[in-house]
């Protein structure tokens, strides 16, 4: 009897797919989004060929788009329920960016995986924008509830998120930077810039 799950798939189709996507997370996060060739991911996968991963993925985008929603799923997982335990929105754009600090020693290989995709990408992914619009909302919406002062919400939210780029890039090249103390000066750095 065939146990299906998502898409009609097999739960052993389904174990084939996340080993992939896993393999793939490690050889970007190692080697770079532009190495990341089929060949390279089956060896990581211990796979006898790349066949199997044209088996279950169409090309290189379709692999990418996996990997992104796996990579991009466990960032959300980690940071979301930090975000929930915390009212305000001064609070919560503290914890948001203290979490995406610690997120970079918690899921390391995601992190990298992440970063070479939005940098190298030929299409630039869907959460670059979704990201921008998240943070210029909630930032309206702050200014709106009187949490934050008067500033032009798009330019803060490039801002925070070019901040948010450049240090967590720092903690990858340098793993001996306590994250915490970055995310803490970090979120210290924004609460005063945006308060009233």
């Amino acid at each position: 009897m065939r146990a299906n799950t998502a898409k009609g798939r097999t739960f052993t189709e389904s174990a084939r797919r996340a080993q992939i996507v896993a393999a793939a997370i490690a050889v970007i996060a190692e080697h770079g989004y532009t190495a990341a060739s089929f060949t390279r991911i089956a060896k990581q996968a211990g796979l006898s060929s790349t066949g199997m991963i044209s088996y279950h993925f169409a090309n290189k985008d379709d692999l990418i788009r996996e990997v992104l929603t796996e990579t991009t799923g466990v960032a959300h997982s980690y940071i979301s329920p930090r975000m929930e335990a915390v009212t305000g929105y001064r609070a919560k754009l503290r914890v948001r960016l203290e979490s995406n600090m610690e997120l970079v020693r918690a899921h390391p290989d995601h992190v990298r995986t992440i970063i070479e995709i939005a940098l190298n990408a030929p299409k630039t992914p869907d959460f670059v924008d979704e990201r921008f619009g998240l943070f210029s909302n909630h930032l309206r919406e702050g200014q709106r509830a009187g949490e934050f002062g008067p500033f032009n919400a798009d330019a803060m939210a490039v801002t925070i998120i070019s901040a948010i780029d450049a240090m967590v890039n720092g903690l990858v090249r340098f793993p001996e930077v306590d994250a915490t103390a970055f995310g803490r000066e970090l979120a210290d750095t924004f609460d005063r810039a945006t308060r009233p």
